[in-house]
This record gives C-alpha cells, sequence and structure tokens, in this order.
C-alpha cells in the first residue's frame, strides 16, 4: 500500500468513527424543542435582534391570522419598488445612492450624493503593489477565496486596523465597498491568466463611473459596455445589497462584530458564508440547471416537455438529482420575491437587446409551470415563486460575466448591507451574541489509557 492510499484509508477510518460517535438522535431535536437553523417548526425565524437597516414582509395578519402575502422589501424603511422606480424613472445609477440610504438611514440630497461619489471614488484604489503581491501571487479557481484572502491581507496594510471607534470603521467600510470590484475583477484576470493560460489585462477604475460602469470597464478586455449592459446591472446590485439582518451571511456579520474583532475578519467571515451554495452560490446552480434543460428538452415551446422535465427534476430524475428547481421558492417569501418582480422587466429588456429572447421566454415558462408542478407533486399550496436567484445568474450571462464572478459580484453588492449591520451591532449593543446548546451526551468517567478498548 501506497503512503497515499495509507494516509486516505486511515481518514475514511476517522471518518466513520466520527460518523458514529457525534451523530445526534434525530427525535431529541423535537424531545427539547431545539429550533434548527434558528428556525421554528413553522420555518419562520427565531427573533435574534433588532434593525432599522431594512424589513422583509412575507405574511399580513387578519382577524388574527398569519396570510401569505406578495412580499415585500424595505430598505431603511423605504419600498424597495418606490427607490428603484426613483432612479430609474431619473436615469441615474442607484447603487452609490442606496449605499448612502443604508450607511446614513436616510436618501442623500443631490449635494451629499455627489459628496458621497467622490469619497467613494477617492477611496477607489489599493495599496501600492497590493495587485502585484497579493492578488496575482498564489491565485485561486475560487474567487471567492481569492476575495477573502485579499480582504483579511489588507488588515495589514491599515495602521488602524483594530480600532473599533465608529469613525475608523465607517472609513474601512467604505474603503472596502470601494475597492471590493477591483479585488474581485482583478483575482479573475489573475486566474484567467496564470491558470487558464489567457491573456492578462488590468484596467484602472475611474472616479468618474459608477460602480456597475467600472465593474464592466474592468472586467472587458476593450473596456466597453452600453449604457443598458451597465444600468441593468446596477440594478442587480441594488436589489443583492440588503436582505434582512437574519440572512446568514449578515448574521454572521452580527455574531462576530460582536466579539469585538476587527472590520476585515468581520467582513472576512460574511464572505466565507456568502459563499456556500445555499447562499451566494445559487444563481449558478439556476444556470447549470437550464443548460441541462436545453439539453434533454427537444422544443423549448413545448410546455408539456417543459413540465415533464420539472417533475424529473422534483423526483430526483434530473440535473443533479437533488429533487430541487432551483430559482424557486425562498426561505422567507411565500407568493412572490419582490426583487425578482422588479428584475424581471429589464431582464426580458436586456434578452432583447442581445438576441436571447428564446432563452427568456423559456425561464418565463418555468417561472410560470414550476409553482404548478411543485403544488401538485409535493401539496405544497402556500405559494411558491421565483426568487432573485432565478434570473439574476441569466443576467450574468447575458453580461458575459464569467461565473466564477457570480457570487464575487453578489458581494459586491451586500458589503453595503454587511457594513451597515456592522456599524449597526456596534452603536447598539457591547454583548457577545451567545446562543445556548444543549449537551445530550452521556456522561462517562476517565478511562486509564492502558484499560481503553
Amino acid at each position: 500500500m501506497s503512503y497515499n492510499q495509507r494516509i486516505t484509508k486511515e481518514i475514511e477510518d476517522l471518518t466513520l468513527k466520527c460518523r458514529k460517535n457525534l451523530t445526534i438522535d434525530q427525535s431529541l431535536y423535537k424531545e427539547y424543542d431545539v429550533q434548527r437553523g434558528l428556525r421554528n417548526l413553522k420555518g419562520e425565524g427565531v427573533r435574534a435582534g433588532l434593525t432599522r437597516i431594512s424589513e422583509i414582509t412575507s405574511f399580513k395578519k387578519e382577524n388574527g391570522e398569519k396570510i401569505p402575502c406578495d412580499g415585500e422589501l424595505r430598505y431603511q424603511g423605504i419600498d424597495i419598488h418606490e427607490l428603484t422606480d426613483g432612479f430609474l424613472k431619473e436615469n441615474r445609477f442607484g447603487f452609490e445612492e442606496i449605499a448612502y440610504l443604508m450607511l446614513f438611514g436616510n436618501l442623500p440630497t443631490e449635494n451629499q450624493l455627489k459628496d458621497f461619489i467622490r469619497l467613494l471614488g477617492e477611496q477607489r484604489s489599493l495599496p501600492k503593489n497590493f495587485t502585484r503581491d497579493i492578488i496575482m501571487k498564489a491565485p485561486s479557481k475560487d474567487m471567492m477565496n481569492t476575495l477573502s484572502r485579499s480582504v483579511l491581507t489588507l488588515y495589514a496594510y491599515d495602521t488602524k486596523a483594530d480600532d473599533t471607534s465608529l469613525s475608523n470603521v465607517l472609513r474601512q467600510c467604505i474603503n472596502l465597498i470601494s475597492t471590493f470590484p477591483m479585488m474581485c475583477v482583478y483575482g479573475y484576470h489573475a486566474y484567467n491568466h496564470y491558470i487558464r493560460d489567457k491573456s492578462m489585462y488590468i484596467h484602472r477604475p475611474s472616479n468618474n463611473l459608477s460602480t456597475a460602469e467600472n465593474i464592466l470597464l474592468m472586467l472587458r478586455e476593450d473596456k466597453k459596455y452600453s449604457d443598458l449592459e451597465a444600468k441593468v446591472l446596477d440594478l442587480a446590485m441594488v436589489l443583492h445589497m440588503e436582505h434582512g439582518g437574519g440572512n446568514n451571511s449578515t448574521f454572521t456579520t452580527h455574531v462576530v462584530t460582536s466579539s469585538g474583532t476587527d472590520t476585515y475578519s468581520a467582513i472576512a467571515a460574511a464572505l466565507g458564508s456568502l459563499k456556500g451554495p445555499k447562499h451566494g452560490g445559487a444563481n449558478i446552480k439556476v444556470v447549470e440547471m437550464f443548460k441541462d434543460m436545453k439539453k434533454n428538452i427537444r422544443d423549448i415551446n413545448d410546455e408539456d416537455e417543459i413540465r415533464a422535465y420539472l417533475l424529473k427534476l422534483l423526483r430526483k430524475e434530473a440535473f443533479d438529482k437533488a429533487g430541487l428547481i432551483y430559482g424557486m421558492g425562498h426561505a422567507v417569501y411565500s407568493l412572490s420575491d419582490p426583487r425578482a418582480n422588479i428584475f424581471k422587466k429589464y431582464v426580458e429588456q436586456l434578452a432583447d437587446a442581445k438576441n436571447k429572447h428564446n432563452d427568456f421566454k423559456l425561464y418565463s415558462a418555468v417561472e410560470r409551470l414550476a409553482p404548478e408542478v411543485i403544488g401538485n407533486e409535493r401539496h405544497i399550496y402556500k405559494g411558491v415563486s421565483a426568487n432573485i436567484d432565478f434570473y439574476s445568474g441569466f443576467v450574468y450571462g447575458m453580461l458575459d460575466l464569467p461565473t466564477e464572478l457570480y457570487t464575487p459580484i453578489f458581494a459586491c453588492s451586500r458589503i453595503v448591507g454587511w457594513s451597515a449591520h456592522r456599524i449597526e451591532e456596534l452603536i447598539n449593543t457591547d454583548k457577545i451574541i451567545r446562543p445556548a446548546y444543549m449537551a445530550v451526551k452521556e456522561r462517562e468517567n476517565y478511562i486509564d489509557i492502558k484499560n481503553r478498548e
């Protein structure tokens, strides 16, 4: 047996021991009323904190009963429909304006927005030689790991890294909001060059452009993009910016912040959470599912064929055999996800501009048919609808964003929400977050090493 084979065998044996000795009797969770995932048996989140930053509504009370309703999302108390309609109607980019709202609690005046955009632009630079020494050395195929490493390394360049005063944390957060797109795109270019053997080009961002425009400028070799492309990416970033204090990565930000640690460690922890396929990586699964669907459906206009494929997904007979229709349903929303509803009409505009109308028709058909198929097969009638991930991967593909950047672009949006929640945690509480776990292992006596079996 070779060395590698021996190590593999030893690890496999130890894994079996882990599984045998660390598995908990599942009935104990119910017996002791343990709310796994911080959710009760009805799937409702356990109230762990208070926030002013955003609000999600999926039920309304009528005569003392909770009734499912169309989803609502508010940033700092303002409905997301009003916010997006506002900047789109006036033909403005929204990311910077809504970031100001998130961080400071009110919409900016024209002069306040102008000053904030200038501040973001001035912070849009990395330390000297950081791109060469940190991002380009030891490139990784996983851009989220590259981004996390870059964020943690910025700690070494900050002379006030451990200062958790409000003004210093705000400075750090604004810098991270400004530099996340650079670290993401440059990390991809390093991977594309050193691992995939493609051409290398690094474009500097412009202080005169929006965050969305700069992402497209830095990513593309010719630096060119259309106004529609930039506006749709900007909208996607606004819709992904924040989603309540209870989503996994934002709750991680609260938990880690409550320990008193530095900003870079807190944001790196949030990145680790967002990387998970159950959180930030969901839109990639949607794209892969549709690729498989198109391979296995002869006529994408035949709704009976689409229904049959969706049924196979639920019965674990197609794609990854997980029994899921990716992009359908949400842990919070029931009847509809407001972000998906806002996004859809702009997705259609981009699809027409990119000659992807047939693909959009297929997405629309699945969005319409999936709730019916799920309801009939699973006997779920509380309401299942498309979530933001259903369309975002399709949009990123039309924008020629590589799949390696799908989740990092999500992070470029959500860093604003994380920053706002970190600041909120620092302002409002000095207690470390420490939920209780109940020990269920039977007690044992120590056994001398010579007498152990």
